[in-house]
């Protein structure tokens, strides 16, 4: 197994910095001096390094106003950009931040507000993540921002970044009414209130970034959550609550195919009529970001759910969500079954997010039909570049539908 494309920068080979994400460092960045003003998009970061005492804060780009920032951070925004355009929008995001505790968000020993008293631009940092449209913000640097990118297989690209001294918003932010009531409801458990959250069409980007600085929950385990973890624990509890009702609905009633292809990441989506299931494929072809020669893994979870985190990290479950939001959508379950092929073209991680937004995007388009599996998959191997060869050994669940009779069959 090529552990690097198991990895993606978590640093598993024990080498402290990450070799393959090293040498994009080099991209150059805007020129900045120890303050900047401009709309957040908005965003906010919280490290892993360090963990419990991390860095966080709010992404600002410079002199940027509110109708462009946008397109900084949000997902939709970033899907029709190509690679070099995004890279180029993420190196002038800045990274402000200064060090927390993770449980400095719940409340003190000694009342029930919340006890930010340590950091005040956690408070800051809150408000902001609350906003559902940019909002202007400046900030005040302790010395010269680190002026280097940073990348990481499950983030998007990081630009500059620089210790908060002092950090002010200087309009009032637009908090959406359902947000604003699910965050004061001290008293909620956190899965109940992003189940909330999502059901009134607060966006998941949205959702992450307010879980992400401790804002969801009873009050006094509210946490802050690296963004690399919130990401992925996000798409699970959606992909779980979704898969809840999912189990109750009538299966499709065809085969149907569904296909797209992003930043070098080609998806072919197969949709059979069986009770849940799902199946991911993934192919890393030579000289693509994380992978010098051929790599193919896989990971699937049948009817009775997933148990364990999967090898193909957050990756699967993004898929998952993007796939599960679809049945839900058209009250139907099915057997899913998905390729991902990444391509050289793909040569700057971006994060899973690509994943995600890809999948939703295939599953928006006309889907083709099929008569049987064998002709579904003939047309998805026409359309891999890697040989069938060698990634028939991964089906697993597939093979199943494909050979196994249903009881529906003899009726």
């Amino acid at each position: 197994m090529n552990l690097c494309v198991t990895c993606k920068g978590k640093g598993l080979c024990g080498r402290l910095r990450c070799p393959i994400l090293e040498r994009f460092k080099a991209i150059e960045t805007v020129a900045l001096t120890d303050n900047l003003f401009g709309a957040s998009p908005p965003s906010v970061f919280v490290g892993r390094m360090g963990y419990p005492d991390v860095l966080a804060g709010p992404l600002v780009p410079p002199d940027v106003g509110s109708a462009e920032a946008r397109q900084y951070d949000d997902p939709k925004e970033l899907l029709n950009r190509d690679i070099g355009e995004i890279v180029d929008l993420r190196s002038r995001l800045v990274r402000t931040h200064s060090r927390m505790n993770v449980k400095g968000v719940g409340a003190s020993k000694r009342s029930d507000r919340l006890d930010i008293s340590e950091n005040p631009f956690l408070s800051t940092s809150q408000e902001l993540a609350l906003a559902e449209k940019p909002v202007d913000t400046e900030v005040w640097f302790t010395k010269p921002i680190d002026a280097r990118m940073s990348f990481d297989g499950m983030l998007m690209p990081m630009g500059p970044a620089g210790e908060i001294e002092k950090i002010e918003l200087t309009e009032n932010p637009k908090v959406p009414g359902k947000v604003d009531y699910l965050v004061s409801d001290t008293d909620a458990l956190a899965t109940d209130s992003i189940r909330e959250l999502y059901k009134n069409d607060i966006s998941q980007h949205h959702i992450t970034r307010i879980f992400s600085i401790g804002l969801v929950g009873v009050l006094r385990k509210r946490r802050l959550v690296p963004t690399r973890w919130s990401i992925t624990a996000i798409d699970d509890m959606i992909g779980k609550m979704l898969l809840d009702d999912l189990r109750y609905y009538p299966e499709i009633k065809e085969i149907v195919l569904f296909s797209c292809e992003k930043f070098g990441n080609h998806f072919e989506i197969l949709l059979v009529p069986r009770c849940f299931s799902f199946e991911l494929i993934e192919i890393w072809l030579p000289d693509s970001v994380w992978s010098e020669k051929l790599w193919i893994g896989g990971d699937r979870e049948s009817y009775g759910g997933k148990k364990g985190y999967s090898p193909l990290a957050g990756g699967y479950y993004a898929a998952r969500t993007a796939a599960v939001e679809y049945l839900h959508r058209i009250r139907r379950q099915a057997s899913v079954f998905i390729v991902r092929e990444i391509l050289p073209d793909y040569w700057a991680p971006l994060g899973v997010w690509v994943i995600r937004e890809t999948v939703r995007d295939a599953l928006s388009r006309d889907a083709e039909r099929f008569e049987s599996i064998n002709s579904a998959l003939q047309e998805i191997t026409r359309r891999i570049r890697t040989p069938r060869a060698r990634w028939d050994c991964e089906i697993q669940l597939l093979d199943e539908c494909r050979f196994q009779r249903t009881l529906a069959e003899f009726l």
